[in-house]
């Protein structure tokens, strides 16, 4: 009977497990603002993205009404030249953040609350409306153009039937920490009733070195079928790129993690099973 709890407490705790953790990453790393900045915030060194993102962004000055007719011509050779150099601006780090951190809770916001124009019904939507004040700033600085950035230039990224996913995702992942505790308790239950306990500790680590399997798989899968879908827009789509590659890395970390503890369990487990033989037969020797 003991051995049955315990086998049965092992396998639950692999189940919740199997849950538990990529829920807290989602909720690290994609539902949580500061998780989300700093899981994106690199995208904004890449060189290919920087430059369309800062077109887009100067995209929405030239074509702005606060720019006079007859100087939008003169004025669109220095938006040019402020696009290639924004990145290089002293600002620039901060209204990338400001930026993620506009969209992020653009995205995670309840619709409810926000204005029709904000482009809540996509499944993300990037505001980049401190990029663009970046340059109208720069430029009024060193110009007698005056420029006034809007409040959004917002660049929706999927579709509005994925909306329901971050809605679903924001209520459920941060359940993950307490699946996580339950998997906590499975664990210390199949322990205490082990008659083997070195046949515990290999069993979690084999079924960590499994799970750790599935994630990977899971994680690729999810990774292919966000890439698949089409925003037809140039940035969304670079953006999607990055941001899965991102996710992907951040995750593997954590799949890692779960390798390398699972091979220590396993390693404990068998370390355990060695010495007990030994330890009996030496009293059997005696």
């Amino acid at each position: 009977m003991r051995t049955f709890v315990s086998a049965a407490a092992v396998l639950v705790g692999l189940l919740m497990a199997a849950v538990a953790v990529p829920a807290m990453w989602v909720d690290r790393n994609i539902v949580q603002e500061d998780g989300f900045v700093a899981l994106t915030a690199p995208l904004g060194k890449d060189p290919a993205f920087q430059q369309r993102l800062a077109t887009a962004a100067v995209g929405t000055l030239a074509s702005g009404a606060n720019i006079p007719d007859v100087v939008k011509e003169l004025a669109r050779p220095i938006l040019d030249n402020a696009a290639q150099s924004l990145t290089g601006l002293p600002g620039y780090p901060d209204a990338w953040a400001e930026t993620l951190r506009k969209s992020h809770r653009l995205t995670f916001a309840d619709p409810n609350t926000l204005p029709p124009a904000s482009g809540a019904s996509s499944s993300l939507t990037l505001d980049v409306a401190p990029l663009a004040g970046l340059v109208a700033k720069q430029v009024s600085d060193t110009t007698s153009i005056p420029l006034k950035a809007p409040g959004q230039v917002l660049i929706n990224i999927g579709h509005s039937d994925q909306r329901q996913l971050i809605e679903r995702v924001t209520v459920y992942a941060p359940m993950g920490y307490a699946v996580a505790v339950g998997a906590g308790i499975a664990f210390v239950l199949a322990f205490v009733a082990a008659r083997r306990r070195w046949t515990v500790l290999a069993g979690m680590g084999v079924g960590a070195l499994l799970l750790a399997g599935v994630w990977k798989l899971a994680s690729d899968a999810a990774g292919t079928a966000v890439a698949s879908t089409s925003s037809g827009n140039d940035v969304a789509e670079l953006f999607k790129s990055e941001f899965v590659a991102a996710c992907s890395a951040s995750f593997g970390q954590w799949i890692v993690a779960a390798v390398v503890a699972g091979a220590a369990l396993l390693a404990a487990g068998i370390a355990v099973r060695v010495a007990g033989g030994r330890k009996r037969g030496n009293i059997e020797h005696r």
